[in-house]
């Protein structure tokens, strides 16, 4: 028995180092020979990164011929899941999809467990994906103008809802605040769900959210449209002007989820993913399902997936502080 037991101790480690001996491409191209996981540090079904994770997974699983496995851990605003991934071996089999909570939880927390610069690696952006203004049809306005005016001329009345402090939708509502010199209350929820079922319920004035969870209700009727947080016009609502176009000059917001690694994975695995999952991201089939939920896929490289986090942070950092906003 115990022969049998260090023979494969002994298996296990001539593997590992035939490994590491490898080239970079050769090693890539080993990889995967076991499940990989994706974590996603939100509830399950519970919005766009949940539904982009597993729309990637899908196709992942058939290209590396391996099970692509989502792993859904929510808790604290994205930190316990993307905390399990900093923690995870670098030995590309775990994965983090993420979006915004990565670059604005340093601004938001007084301490995390993990540095989201320094021990992730950015892999690619999946998507990115615009925001739809939105207020109660019994709102007495039908433009953004309008409702920034109505806002004036009853300050600090109007509130506004989110799925959570530090939220894209929180983050927008922010900027519009800001650009538009209006003065409106914050109410965050659990979750978009709730908060948008509280401003159909005439108990909110308006929400900026994402483009799946509003547009349906606005198409019955329930809720009116005013703009679309992009610098282009939708093709799904191409009557819709932009916020920039609505008279709220130099907004811009989009909601984005994005893949990273564990500081350390190997960098041929990393590019490997990478180029991997921009093929997906062209698959016809895979665009039309990102056009129906009014996103647009990306796929681009580490190297520009990093300038883009450097912005992003940057920008939302400067609003925050300004705000003085805190998730602690």
């Amino acid at each position: 028995m115990q022969s049998f037991v260090f023979s494969k101790l002994f298996c296990r480690l001539l593997l590992v180092v035939l490994a590491l001996s490898l080239p970079g491409a050769a090693f890539a191209q080993a990889w995967p020979a076991h499940p990989i996981r994706m974590v996603v540090p939100f509830s399950a079904g519970a919005g766009v990164t949940d539904i982009m994770a597993r729309l990637v997974a899908k196709h992942l699983s058939d290209s590396l011929g391996q099970p692509v496995v989502i792993d859904n851990r929510p808790g604290a605003g994205g930190i316990a899941g993307t905390d399990a991934v900093a923690k995870a071996a670098p030995d590309g089999y775990t994965f983090l999809v993420s979006n915004v909570a990565h670059t604005v939880d340093p601004y938001l927390y007084s301490r995390l467990p993990f540095d989201p610069v320094a021990d992730f690696i950015p892999v690619t952006m999946i998507n990115s994906a615009p925001l739809l203004l939105v207020v109660h049809p019994s709102v007495p306005v039908t433009s953004v103008k309008e409702l920034v005016a109505y806002a004036k001329t009853h300050p600090g009345k109007l509130n506004y809802g989110s799925g959570g402090v530090g939220t894209t939708p929180h983050l927008a509502g922010e900027l519009f605040k800001s650009l538009s010199g209006i003065d409106a209350v914050h109410v965050p929820y659990k979750g978009g769900a709730p908060a948008l079922n509280d401003l159909m319920a005439g108990q909110l004035t308006y929400m900026i959210e994402n483009v799946p969870g509003t547009m349906p209700f606005v198409k019955a009727g329930r809720l009116r449209a005013l703009a679309i947080t992009s610098a282009q016009r939708s093709p799904l609502v191409p009557a819709l002007p932009t916020m920039a176009e609505a008279g709220v000059p130099g907004y811009e917001v989009i909601g984005w989820n994005a893949i990273f690694a564990v500081k350390g994975t190997p960098p041929a695995i990393v590019a490997r993913l990478q180029t991997e999952v921009a093929r997906i991201l062209r698959l016809p089939e895979v665009r039309q399902q990102m056009a129906a939920l009014g996103a647009e896929p990306i796929g681009n490289t580490p190297e520009e997936f990093s300038a883009f986090l450097k912005t992003e942070t940057a920008r939302w950092g400067k609003v925050i502080k300004e705000k003085g906003i805190r998730a602690d």
